[in-house]
């Protein structure tokens, strides 16, 4: 693990800097407070948390820098039907870029990672980008 002496809030000591794990629980904590409809929709999505995309992704999205994706939705948005073969959907969190977009905009962790999950979850119900920040101000803690 890296020791980041500037992730913490003024006050506290200095931490490591927080795991998959602890990525995960945010991200789920973010997604237990959407609002009726959305949370009964959710039940099929799989979260991951993984340290960075997958170089393929990165060049199908034509992103060059690994750091330059935080989070990704997979799958088909709620009322399209469903096909043979489908997988679940999926919103991967890549934990290495989110630490460092952290660390380089101060924006506490929670509100970063509730931004990144419900911009993903936004793509599973097809929702504006407009729509996705009104959700978004629905969810902050």
């Amino acid at each position: 693990m890296r020791y980041v002496a500037g992730m913490s809030h003024p006050g506290q000591p200095p931490r490591f800097a927080p795991t998959p794990q602890e990525i995960e629980a945010l991200a789920l904590e973010a997604l237990s407070r959407l609002p009726d409809p959305f949370n009964a929709h959710l039940s099929d999505v799989v979260l991951f948390v993984e340290e960075f995309a997958p170089a393929d992704i990165l060049k199908e999205m034509e992103i060059d820098d690994p750091f330059g994706l935080t989070g990704l939705y997979s799958g088909r948005p709620v009322g399209q039907e469903a096909q043979t073969g489908d997988i679940p959907p999926t919103v991967h969190l890549f934990r290495r870029p989110l630490l460092d977009e952290w660390v380089e905009t101060g924006v506490p962790l929670d509100a970063l990672i509730t931004h990144v999950v419900v911009h993903e979850i936004g793509h599973h119900f097809g929702l504006s980008d407009i729509d996705m920040h009104v959700l978004e101000d629905m969810v902050a803690s």
